[in-house]
């Protein structure tokens, strides 16, 4: 998992289509993607069955961003068929998302683990049937406990939040980029962070 080879980085995007979705915290992973998209001259543009594709290069290395035009829910169904299509593995593939669990503004890189209540992860796990993939998980959480967390997630981020979504999704491009180029365990030492003045446990 360390490094890849001559085979296509996949690197996965999760949110909901739509503009309705456009700017909230469940869309991050979208944001996230546009933002590589726009910093590596990549257009995600070409409908390829429930997906939507960008293929391009990272650091010199090919690469295919990836936004499954299914709802969160149903994300594995956008985001295998590319993979099977190019003979590529859960190994090649990277997604990026938003967490909940996460105070806001800390970003964690893991290599596996649970869908830890993310039905979107959760959906590509059951696809494609292992939770053996990388993962960069966007933390949102706003600082209290949300009278309702799907509420929460699928509301607009306020004008005020603006520039730190920015600076969020700026950071996590630029710890993508990282990892095309130098693998997860550097990337997991130079760009996990928790956000200034949190004491949250590792999640």
């Amino acid at each position: 998992m360390e490094t890849w080879e001559s085979r296509p980085v996949c690197i996965a995007g999760l949110g909901n289509p739509g503009v309705r979705y456009e700017s909230t915290p469940h869309n991050v992973g979208f944001l996230v993607l546009d933002e590589l998209a726009r910093r590596n001259g990549i257009s995600i543009s070409k409908s390829d069955g429930k997906a939507l594709l960008g293929e391009g290069q990272i650091a010199g290395k090919p690469v295919i961003l990836v936004k499954s035009k299914t709802f969160m829910n149903s994300s594995g169904e956008g985001i295998e068929p590319v993979l099977k299509y190019r003979n590529l593995t859960e190994r090649n593939l990277i997604v990026v998302y938003d967490e909940l669990d996460l105070p806001w503004g800390a970003l964690r890189i893991k290599k596996n683990g649970s869908a830890a209540g993310h039905n979107g992860v959760k959906s590509i796990i059951s696809v494609l049937k292992t939770d053996v993939f990388l993962r960069v998980r966007v933390g949102i959480h706003p600082g209290f406990k949300p009278a309702d967390a799907a509420e929460y997630v699928l509301a607009p981020f306020k004008p005020g939040q603006q520039a730190e979504v920015n600076e969020m999704v700026s950071y996590t491009a630029e710890a993508v980029e990282f990892m095309v180029a130098e693998g997860a365990d550097k990337t997991m030492a130079k760009f996990n962070r928790r956000a200034q003045g949190s004491k949250e446990e590792e999640a």
